[in-house]
């Protein structure tokens, strides 16, 4: 077995005669801790999306466990064992914490569309459910209804309803943007806690807080492959900071 979980090869995404990603290519080893960085525009999501099958990759490809994924639909890379977080949280208000963990839960059973089914926890749901609400940091909050929860637990919340799918790769897009000084300490904690055997690839523009959480980093900069390496070399990496640090170095 390939110690490589994700390979991209030279993936691209076009939108019109928008080069939105521009022939990036990367290996994420399994168990990895790896950040994409990059300033506003860089095109980190839109690779996100590509990896998933949100916006397809219109060059290259994308290769998830030794299988050519570049045009498979999102819900099966999600069978494969991908999962993601998005920027705004995708959660349903007006139901309880335990609730949204049954939705994630059902999303990948094959009763989902079944108008037979039970709608309580089987064993099996219940304890993926809290495990992952567990690590989460939300075990006590199961009944509690998701529009009473803060925004910093609505993000742990979803980060719970990934992990309960039992992914092998999760991406996270920007977990701790908007979040209060305390909940970005519980999430990162949340992060840090994540099973080793789960891959991790993250996009953050806090970078006290990326560097702090990640083996490898990647930087792009307008859609393209700018630099890569552990967070000590990207701290001092001057083309880094230059266009995403925003310091300028003089002779």
């Amino acid at each position: 077995m390939s110690d490589v979980l994700l390979k991209l090869d030279h993936v691209g995404v076009r939108f019109g005669g928008l080069k939105a990603v521009d022939d990036v290519s990367l290996n994420v080893k399994r168990g990895e801790r790896r950040a994409i960085i990059g300033p506003n525009g860089a095109g980190k999501t839109t690779l996100f999306n590509a990896i998933t099958g949100i916006n397809p990759a219109t060059s290259g490809q994308v290769i998830f466990e030794g299988r050519d994924v570049t045009r498979a639909q999102p819900h099966a890379r999600a069978a494969f064992g991908m999962s993601r977080t998005f920027q705004i949280t995708n959660l349903f208000p007006t139901l309880t914490v335990e609730q949204n963990m049954q939705i994630a839960l059902r999303g990948l059973s094959p009763q989902k569309f079944s108008f037979f089914g039970s709608s309580d926890f089987t064993a099996d749901e219940r304890q993926k459910a809290e495990g992952a609400l567990a690590i989460s940091r939300l075990n006590s909050r199961a009944q509690t209804l998701v529009r009473e929860l803060s925004y910093g637990e609505q993000r742990q919340l979803e980060m719970a309803m990934t992990l309960a799918t039992g992914p092998r790769l999760l991406l996270l897009d920007e977990p701790a943007a908007g979040l209060a000084p305390s909940e970005r300490i519980i999430v990162s904690d949340v992060i840090r806690s994540l099973p080793s055997d789960i891959t991790v690839v993250l996009i953050e523009h806090d970078m006290d807080l990326v560097l702090s959480l990640v083996d490898w980093v990647t930087c792009l900069n307008n859609g393209r492959f700018l630099a890569e390496g552990a967070p000590a070399d990207i701290r001092n990496n001057s083309d880094i900071q230059d266009v995403y640090l925003g310091r300028r170095h003089h002779a």
